[in-house]
């Protein structure tokens, strides 16, 4: 039996240079000596993240916690001060049942100044970058960098925006959408569906009508019908 998801939080930082530009973090090197992959700032809700919120119904609870947790993963990874109150939630992310660790994350949105001093602890993160977020995509495509599919697609939102401010405005106004991938094998890789997507529920990549998706092969290419 799968392992209930752990409450986790993650923060897409933005800030206004030449253009829009977005906060990578890369993680330390896999056991193997494989590059670590570049995430946004985050990481599981702590005890000490609940505490004073018990009794806010379950929903409450989980999102408040994970804004705390946004906070001081942001402080602790990238050694950045956010306040809680311009955290603008943007999805919600949980690992399939098959995986063998699994995570319920909000994904929330905020913006600094350009002037922020990113200071990583050189264990846990080793290195980071601010990148336009077409950029990133590019980086990724190319084999520079390794993006997780969460990141992926929401670095792939914000390339349709110029700057901070738009983003907040048109990602914080638009339904915050809630992630549970269905993971199709496909020929030469796989294909996540997520809820929206024809195929979803009945988990068939080849149903006929809306997409929400993202194609692995391996390559990633994302799909979402009038988007």
């Amino acid at each position: 039996m799968s392992e209930a998801p752990l409450p986790s939080a993650t923060v897409v930082l933005l800030r206004d240079s030449h253009a829009l530009e977005l906060l990578l973090l890369q993680r330390a090197p896999h056991s193997d000596g494989r590059p670590g992959p570049w995430v946004f700032p985050g990481g599981k809700v702590d005890a000490a993240d609940r505490i004073g919120l018990e009794g806010e119904g379950e929903s409450d609870d989980h999102r408040g916690a994970a804004l705390r947790a946004a906070v001081r993963e942001t402080r602790e990874e990238a050694g950045l001060a956010i306040a809680a109150r311009e955290l603008v939630p943007i999805s919600r992310w949980i690992t399939p049942e098959i995986a063998p660790r699994r995570f319920d994350t909000w994904f929330f949105l905020s913006a600094i100044a350009s002037e922020g001093r990113v200071q990583v602890d050189g264990s846990e993160i080793v290195d980071h970058r601010w990148t336009e977020p077409s950029a990133a995509l590019d980086a990724h495509h190319g084999g520079e960098i390794r993006l997780a599919p969460p990141t992926f697609v929401t670095v792939t939102w914000l390339a349709g925006h110029a700057r901070a401010e738009e983003a907040l405005r048109k990602l914080g106004a638009a339904d915050t959408l809630t992630f549970r991938p269905r993971i199709c094998r496909v020929e030469g890789g796989a294909c996540m569906l997520y809820p929206g997507d024809a195929g979803y529920e009945r988990g068939d990549p080849e149903a006929a009508g809306p997409r929400h998706r993202l194609w692995a092969l391996p390559d990633y290419c994302y799909e979402r019908s009038g988007a």
